[in-house]
């Protein structure tokens, strides 16, 4: 499907405040970028650069009053998630060297934490995709989805204690009880198309059967539609924006995703 995905973010900028932005996607094997608008209100010197995961961000200095970004991708995505019952476990000797980072703990995944946990929630399935397919209707069944119901990143413990989140945090959780059975997981930040309510979205990948799957226990029914802008470990990794010095919040935020004909 062809879809059209923006954003708009507005600050009210107090002194000269550096940024680094995330709000590019990327042309990949799960999707094809064919136009992009950026447009930065009022107009400073921009850096782009390719972070260690791969994703396009952008470094630039915001003057102070009104600052304004948006950005608006036309992309050709899938039109259903791939699954892939029985898919094979990967053991770690014949991983790729570039999926060993998603293996280990991280800020906001705690995963040697969760490994008598995992275990009991993928009990008797067949090692790899099964496995994460029980995490992912274990997560959907057991942690309520709830929009707005944390405004900062909360850690796999902390969404198992509360035992409610946001998309983000439903990753988290998962993605750490990937990595405690020894499944590469990463998270992934971008846009879903008929998303309710819509704004930025986040879900997870795991690394089986020879390559990425993705899983989002905050959908019932996974279909297509999803725009990736970017991957990380988790979501210390991904900010689709980082401001540094005096804290400044977006005074208006707008995310649309639409189909074209």
């Amino acid at each position: 499907m062809w879809l059209r995905a923006s954003c708009e973010l507005s600050f009210d900028i107090s002194v000269p405040t550096p940024f680094i932005l995330m709000l590019r996607p990327r042309s990949g094997a799960q999707q094809w970028i064919a136009r992009e608008e950026y447009n930065i209100s009022p107009s400073v010197e921009v850096y782009e650069f390719t972070d260690l995961y791969g994703n396009l961000c952008q470094r630039l200095v915001a003057p102070p009053g009104n600052f304004s970004i948006s950005t608006v991708a036309e992309v050709r995505t899938a039109d259903y998630v791939d699954r892939a019952p029985g898919a094979e476990f990967v053991e770690v000797q014949y991983l790729p060297d570039g999926v060993l980072g998603y293996l280990l703990p991280s800020r906001y995944c705690e995963s040697e934490l969760f490994c008598q946990m995992a275990t009991e929630i993928t009990a008797g399935r067949h090692l790899g995709y099964d496995q994460v397919a029980a995490i992912e209707t274990w997560l959907r069944e057991s942690i309520r989805y709830e929009p707005g119901s944390s405004s900062i990143p909360l850690s796999a413990v902390d969404v198992n204690q509360r035992q409610v989140g946001v998309c983000r945090d439903l990753a988290h959780l998962g993605i750490a009880l990937c990595r405690s059975i020894s499944i590469p997981a990463r998270l992934v930040v971008g846009y879903l198309y008929g998303l309710t309510p819509m704004d930025l979205h986040a879900w997870f990948e795991a690394y089986v059967g020879g390559r990425w799957y993705t899983f989002d226990a905050t959908q019932p029914v996974l279909n297509g539609g999803y725009v990736t802008v970017g991957y990380g470990r988790d979501a210390a990794d991904v900010a689709v924006y980082s401001q540094f010095g005096p804290m400044v919040y977006s005074t208006a935020q707008r995310i649309a995703v639409q189909l074209i004909e």
